[in-house]
């Protein structure tokens, strides 16, 4: 198949290099050619284009010819990616949505139709969370007779001396701003941010840690195919800890901008290097939960999975220049 993969940083590199140990012929852009060639590695025989994914016409001509587009770009450029696709005639895939048009309707269903006449399929939040987690929840919906209720419990912890930034500064940023978005009593409505604290035991190595209400699609998502009552996504670990303080120092507001500071760009593979190299960061742990209550045959029931990530200590070990969560 042919492919065109669209933001070519931590995730994007990834699936550049795995599509192409799969035989697939995979071409991609990226806004800094010169970065995105520090992602993939100087080994590397592809080609990346500059690209402008604000630019309908920039996508369409670098990825012409292709069967499927990949949007690797932070989710502010959905919808022109979305309408390169169409005008592409491509299939479609991305990892996450921007939500602000409709906070409760990811934007990407407003080309459901365009996709069907073109006989085309459009994969939305196909990631680690969203994505794996959807998965995760749909599985265990279906050892159940009814499901009353849905939780997505996140642990993501980066032990460093700095802020460093493992998805793209504006993904982090947008959604550090973002309020929490939960589905209580069959309606979409938001949490309060930060709010609603709880201990929640994740698999040892891990234990138990402090979660709070965090800004995660699968809450706009999942209740639209499953038939349930009430859904949330919190998230623990020192990164959100760190947000949460900023938020209460009145340093984390979306009329402030992004601070390159508290949000810098992704570390290339030889920046990640240079920073364990320099003892500024110590390791990166990511883990995911999913809870889902209802009833079986009768009797109430809970169906639950976990996925524990390999550690970037792990990583390194196996000579993996990324971090657990871009591995997704």
């Amino acid at each position: 198949m042919k492919v065109f993969v669209l933001g070519v940083g931590a995730t994007g590199s990834l699936l550049v290099k795995l599509l192409a140990r799969q035989g697939h012929h995979v071409s991609c852009g990226d806004r800094d050619p010169v970065r995105a060639r520090d992602f993939l590695g100087a080994k590397s025989a592809i080609i990346v284009q500059e690209v402008n994914a604000r630019n309908l016409r920039s996508i369409v001509e670098a990825a012409a010819g292709c069967q499927l587009l990949i949007n690797a770009c932070p989710a502010v450029f959905n919808n022109i990616v979305m309408r390169a696709a169409l005008r592409l005639r491509a299939h479609y895939l991305d990892t996450a949505s921007h939500l602000r048009a409709n906070p409760f309707r990811p934007e990407q269903f407003r080309f459901d139709q365009q996709f069907r006449e073109n006989n085309r399929w459009a994969l939305i939040h196909a990631g680690a969370a969203p994505g794996l987690t959807n998965l995760m929840t749909a599985q265990a919906a279906a050892q159940l007779d009814r499901v009353d209720k849905a939780e997505v419990r996140i642990f993501e912890e980066t032990a460093s001396d700095a802020p460093v930034s493992q998805w793209s500064a504006e993904s982090s940023f947008d959604e550090a701003v973002s309020r929490p978005r939960i589905y209580r009593d069959g309606r979409f409505r938001f949490g309060s941010r930060f709010g609603e604290r709880e201990l929640f035991r994740f698999p040892a190595p891990i234990g138990r840690v402090g979660v709070v209400l965090a800004a995660q699609d699968e809450v706009v998502t999942i209740p639209r195919t499953i038939s349930l009552k009430q859904m949330d996504a919190k998230i623990g670990g020192m990164d959100i800890d760190r947000l949460r303080r900023w938020y209460r120092q009145g340093k984390l507001r979306q009329s402030q901008g992004l601070s390159p500071v508290r949000f810098p760009p992704t570390p290339t593979p030889i920046a990640m290097t240079t920073l364990v190299q320099q003892g500024i960061l110590h390791n990166e742990r990511f883990a995911l939960a999913v809870l889902v209550y209802g009833d079986k045959q009768g009797r109430s029931g809970l169906i639950r999975w976990d996925a524990l990530f390999p550690t970037m200590f792990e990583l390194r070990r196996r000579r993996i220049p990324s971090s657990p969560r871009s591995r997704m």
